[in-house]
């Protein structure tokens, strides 16, 4: 890796837990809620929200913000009753355990979710993976923006006090986990689902990204 790194930075969602508990959250539950209170079908629901959730865009911060949405859409439920309904969702990404046990080890780990800080929370205590994070930050909750901007990962390397090239970052959004740290100087890797098979462990694709398929590829990178 170069220059000794000291932290490194893991995305939440679809990296280190399985990204279905947040699907099954917005894309059930909700649609659950008001297709009750409105009383029309679930498929109905489902669509007219998706549209919602759409004309906001997950670059803007409302996006992650639960209550928003329940507030927007009228629903009694809580957000704490929804995450706590499909908690039986929140599975660990494959490997995910065994990487942590073995850079714990070497490196201070952190988590930088776009998830609201409730969805951060439930999914580490329920996976356990809480023990081996020095910090956990939600982008949106905690600094108030979202990690597509630099200034997120600059804010991020600030507050753990190192420079960006003594932190590594693995997330599985392309440019939001990639791109937009690897501009800052941050050693970035995209996770990438089987879709990307055929890719070197952590090689260049033809876009320029560092791309792997499996955590398991981290113990040999970092």
């Amino acid at each position: 890796m170069g220059l000794m790194k000291k932290v490194v930075s893991f995305d939440l969602d679809g990296t280190l837990v399985d990204a279905g508990y947040g699907d099954v959250v917005w894309n059930r539950g909700i649609p659950e809620e008001y297709a009750k209170k409105y009383c029309i079908s679930f498929e109905e629901a489902k669509v007219l929200i998706r549209k919602q959730y759409e004309s906001v865009g997950d670059a803007d911060l409302l996006w992650y913000e639960i209550d928003h949405w329940l507030e927007r859409f009228q629903l009694s439920v809580s957000s704490q009753e929804l995450l706590d309904r499909y908690e039986s969702h929140i599975r660990p990404c494959p490997h995910a355990q065994e990487v942590l046990e073995h850079l714990a080890r070497r490196y201070t780990l952190i988590i930088a979710s776009n998830a609201a800080r409730v969805f951060v929370e439930k999914e580490l205590a329920c996976t356990g993976f809480g023990r081996y994070f020095a910090h956990t930050i939600s982008a949106t909750t905690d600094f108030g923006m979202v990690k597509k901007k630099e200034g997120f990962f600059a804010r991020l390397c600030e507050y753990m006090q190192v420079l960006p090239s003594e932190m590594a970052h693995i997330g599985d959004h392309p440019v939001f986990d990639h791109d937009t740290p690897t501009k800052l100087g941050i050693d970035s890797y995209y996770l990438a689902g089987v879709q990307q098979a055929g890719e070197g462990a952590g090689t260049p694709r033809a876009d320029g990204r560092k791309t792997i398929r499996s955590l398991k590829e981290l113990l040999e990178r970092l």
